[in-house]
């Protein structure tokens, strides 16, 4: 097979050649491993090949690309992503219209089940790193988040039965990140606090946290939160110099201590940076990112068409006062921050323009075209329903359900959101037709074309998923319409938040009636909840 550099991994023209006959046969076969494929017939001799700096060429360690771009080679000719339409389908120069169409609306409330309501939701402006925060800590923002919290919805404080708090990057001053900033806040010293991390999905890991806390019984009202601060992350010393400082500490005696000194060398001063890669693949997010792009034959002027549609209309958005969820923030000894500073349309010429940020010098994923460091905080305020009617609060959505998915970190990393949605539908007894309002969370513009290339395949439903069929892909009439992490930004910690109350605020805005948010996570983990308009609250 002749060597093929990562961006010639295009989609081919249909017809489509027909997939083996294994995958005909009456009996579907056992779902196959990533193994198991590359030993197969198919899969001998599909290794694609990556330029080096060293001017050599070495096989890629890519099977998922060969396995993945095997499959949407062989997807059907009736696929809807057939004759690559899809790519058009993408541009900013068609206007979006409404898709949301009226219907019954019923409630999906269980019998014996506490309703869970979504009171409020606000965020800071969402900043990239290294810009107005940079003085700043996380607690900081974590607080400013919550004192907006307070002060537009007029909640007593002691009220609240608890807050959780979501971060990524850990603060190594403080632990309890929630706890800090409760205090700093107002809250009473007598509301237990708490943080959790589940890297990119730790608000939402915290916000049903939450839920489950008041369908248990035990609360009542919650805070749940995330914050993020990339413009200072913990930079250590050298596991070696750390190890001397330590046996320097135990040293009594002068000697000793001289001893400890004199063992030190000039490359135990080397810093130790936070890691990037993934602790179990050592690859980065972004890598991985890439190689998930040319397995679905993405290309570059797909990527940049879609993060150029997170821009625009996340810009629309913010022109016409659709970002009510932004609080302002006086940040100590410099100006009020009133809005998201990452939302720059440009052009596709201008983005064509970036060099690749990842697989050099062939990749297709770019800074343009991936999410970038943010610094930003987040609250959501949660109650049951009684509890929210009898404070005299108008919630603004249910909060009816959720899940949690985990697949395979090396080449499935960023699929959650394909894995997650049929599993959250059939516990709701919905199906992708009944849903409104589609919130995703964008780390990269491959990654959420990638997933929508797969939800809308048969070919891996069956094959990947043991799944008779697709669920289908979101419309995009209804999909991150406010724009998304591309262009809002990404605080790790504080996207689920903005997620879940940018979904409620569409849905009001937009009459519809069901919500469906998915945030992948580093790990080949996912979360996606869906939640529900009220029509009036029930009783």
């Amino acid at each position: 097979m002749r060597e093929r550099p990562l961006e010639g991994l295009a989609a081919p023209s249909p017809p489509f050649p027909r997939p083996p006959r294994s995958c005909l046969s009456a009996r579907p076969p056992p779902a196959p491993t990533f193994l198991s494929f590359l030993l197969s017939p198919c899969g001998r001799g599909r290794f694609c090949y990556v330029p080096r700096g060293n001017g050599g060429r070495e096989i890629a360690d890519s099977k998922m690309s060969c396995m993945l771009t095997y499959t949407i080679r062989n997807l059907p000719a009736s696929s809807a992503w057939a004759a690559r339409g899809f790519v058009r389908s993408l541009s900013c120069s068609s206007p979006l219209q409404a898709a949301v169409q009226p219907k019954t609306k019923k409630t999906l409330a269980k019998s014996g089940v506490k309703n869970i309501v979504v009171v409020e939701g606000v965020r800071i402006p969402f900043l990239q790193s290294g810009t107005t925060y940079v003085d700043l800590m996380p607690h900081d923002l974590a607080r400013a988040a919550l004192q907006g919290l307070l002060n537009r919805t007029s909640v007593p404080r002691d009220v609240v039965d608890y807050i959780v708090y979501g971060t990524v990057i850990q603060e190594v001053k403080t632990s309890n990140v929630a706890r800090e900033a409760a205090l700093g806040a107002g809250f009473s010293d007598k509301t237990p606090a708490h943080t959790v991390t589940m890297a990119c999905i730790s608000s939402n890991q915290a916000m049903t946290t939450g839920v489950g806390m008041i369908a248990a019984g035990q609360c009542d009202v919650v805070v749940a939160g995330g914050a993020e601060l990339m413009s200072d992350v913990p930079i250590r010393h050298s596991r070696k110099m750390r190890k001397t400082m330590l046996t320097l500490n135990r040293a009594k005696t002068l000697g000793q201590k001289l001893a400890v000194i004199s063992k030190i060398r000039p490359d135990y001063f080397a810093p130790e940076l936070p890691a990037v890669a993934e602790f179990s693949t050592s690859e980065t997010m972004g890598h991985s990112a890439d190689r998930l792009a040319a397995a679905f034959a993405i290309s570059r002027l797909e990527q940049d068409e879609y993060a150029l549609r997170s821009h625009t209309l996340a810009k629309k958005a913010q022109d016409g006062g659709m970002l009510v969820d932004v609080v302002p923030f006086k940040v100590p000894g410099k100006e009020t921050v009133t809005k998201d500073n990452g939302i720059r349309p440009s052009s596709l010429e201008q983005m064509g323009k970036l060099k690749p940020a990842f697989v050099k010098p062939y990749g297709t994923v770019t800074a343009a075209n991936s999410s970038f460091l943010t610094d930003g905080a987040s609250a959501v305020l949660l109650m049951s329903e009684e509890k929210a009617l009898a404070l005299g609060y108008k919630p603004k959505a249910y909060l009816r359900d959720f899940v949690y998915v985990s697949q395979d970190p090396k080449d499935q990393l960023l699929l959650g959101p394909t894995y997650a949605t049929p599993k959250v539908l059939e516990k709701a007894g919905l199906t992708m037709a009944d849903i409104d309002v589609f919130e995703f969370h964008e780390a990269f513009a491959g990654q959420i074309l990638a997933n929508l290339k797969a939800m809308d395949s048969d070919w891996f439903a069956q094959n990947y998923m043991g799944r008779k069929s697709k669920v289908g892909a979101p419309p995009l009439e209804k999909f991150n319409t406010w724009g998304g992490s591309l262009s809002l930004g990404h605080p790790f910690a504080a996207t689920g938040c903005r997620l879940v109350i940018t979904a409620a605020h569409r849905l009001k805005k937009e009459g519809g009636q069901y919500g469906l948010v998915a945030a992948c996570a580093a790990g080949g983990q996912v979360m996606m909840l869906w939640g529900q308009a009220l029509f009036p609250l029930e009783s």
